[in-house]
């Protein structure tokens, strides 16, 4: 397996749980969606993502077919099944070997969980607006365990520095907020933009982490990339509007 097709998680994990970033080079898509490009819903070639799936169940080893998802910037998240099934959710949990949570991005936060103790793993897709929804509160919940005993890894997504946004997504984020603590922490997420008034710069990653330590998680990794500014690296919708999507996967292992 080459390492320069895909990020793993640098993170203190359990042995048996496995988790990957796809990268966006050594696939077979062509144009805008060079080249493994995995998502099959933004206009390339069918049988160049199925080739890029294909290559990422090999490449990857992985139990079985990842639980795709059609993802909405929802707060929903779903459970891990191998029945082949797209599924309408913006996180899936795995509580068992044999199924693969799987997220798509190309901006979008992707954020994997896993218990300290190897019994339980999910993965979600936190845009700014399933961020701000509670896509996290809802993965969180659905552990069902103590956050203290939850590992969080922050994938490749937007940077502080290309994650321009108004003022209306600064208000949804203040009112949903999970307390004045929560909401004084959020304000120093965003710094005013220098040369477009009432625009600001977002750190999707502080947002994240914020979030999360107001849910009890204090062991958050990663969360250091960039993916409009690393073009060679990863797809970018607000970079090149046509493009591919990685995937991030995380499964429980015999």
């Amino acid at each position: 397996m080459s390492s320069e097709h895909y990020l793993f998680p640098n993170w203190p994990a359990p042995a048996n749980v496995r988790a990957a970033t796809s990268q966006r080079t050594g696939g077979h898509s062509k144009g805008d969606y060079e080249s493994f490009n995995l998502g099959a819903h933004v206009g390339d070639d069918e049988r160049a993502v199925a080739a890029n799936r294909s290559q990422l169940l090999q490449e990857l080893q992985l139990p079985a077919k990842p639980q795709w998802l059609e993802q909405i910037h929802s707060d929903r998240i779903v459970e891990a099944k191998t029945d082949g099934l797209v599924r309408t959710a913006d996180a899936s949990f795995a509580a068992a070997p044999g199924a693969v949570c799987a997220v798509l991005t190309a901006d979008c936060l992707p954020v994997f969980f896993c218990d300290k103790s190897g019994t339980r793993v999910a993965a979600a897709h936190a845009g700014w607006r399933g961020l701000a929804g509670g896509i996290l509160r809802s993965s969180v919940e659905a552990l069902d365990c103590d956050p203290q005993q939850l590992l969080v890894w922050l994938g490749p997504a937007i940077g502080p520095q290309a994650f321009e946004t108004g003022v209306d997504v600064l208000e949804i984020f203040f009112e949903n907020a999970l307390g004045g603590e929560h909401a004084e922490e959020i304000a120093q997420c965003f710094r005013p933009h220098t040369k477009k008034p009432l625009h600001f710069l977002g750190d999707i990653y502080a947002l994240a982490r914020a979030e999360l330590r107001q849910l009890g998680v204090s062991e958050i990794y990663g969360g250091d990339r960039c993916t409009f500014t690393e073009e060679e690296h990863f797809f970018s919708y607000r970079r090149d509007k046509t493009t591919g999507r990685m995937a991030s996967l995380i499964w429980l292992q015999e």
